[in-house]
């Protein structure tokens, strides 16, 4: 590694995996009707629908193929890419929904497919990301919790679920190489 070289930690969902586009194609599948959310306005997806689809949303997304079959951001593949040549060590950090049967497998298939085979070795998986040591993590969830105060300063990936929480901290956006191109010196 170089000498700047930083631990970079990059969620999955949301940041690299389209989550919201795959539940809207996987809705459209499974029930012949769009899903019932428009722009987002939470996190947690389920918050942005009334109470009587949440078991047909958890159908969802716990379906065997729905993770594997997330299509990547704009920009995503491209940017972890160029990251890692400039000499950063580059972890995916992500966390497995709590029914994981079908969710842990199909990340490791999906970053297989869309990174590369190497990249598979590069994943984190856990349920409490203040537990990873890292330098910079880019997630969409606009507070992270957990056991332990983070070793790594959270820089926020854009969503319209986020916007309103961004209390100061770096936004980033794929395909707007200003918002992480410093990373790169």
């Amino acid at each position: 590694m170089k000498r700047n070289s930083r631990l970079l930690l990059i969620d999955q969902d949301g940041v690299l995996a389209d989550f919201d586009a795959g539940v809207r194609a996987a809705w459209q599948a499974r029930y012949a009707e769009d899903a019932p959310f428009a722009e987002r306005r939470h996190f947690y997806l389920r918050d942005d629908m009334a109470p009587q689809h949440h078991a047909r949303l958890q159908a969802v997304y716990t379906a065997a193929g729905f993770f594997a079959g997330l299509p990547p951001i704009d920009g995503a593949v491209a940017a972890l890419h160029e990251l890692l040549a400039a000499g950063h060590d580059v972890r995916i950090c992500t966390s497995p929904i709590n029914d994981y049967r079908n969710c842990v497998g199909e990340k490791l298939q999906w970053v297989e497919q869309h990174l590369g085979s190497d990249w598979v070795a590069r994943v984190v998986l856990t349920k409490d990301k203040t537990w990873v040591r890292g330098d910079v993590l880019i997630d969409d969830k606009p507070h992270i919790s957990g056991s332990l105060t983070p070793m790594w300063t959270h820089w926020l990936y854009d969503a319209p679920y986020n916007r309103d929480d961004a209390q100061g901290r770096r936004r980033v956006v794929w395909t707007e190489r200003d918002s992480w191109a410093d990373l790169l010196v």
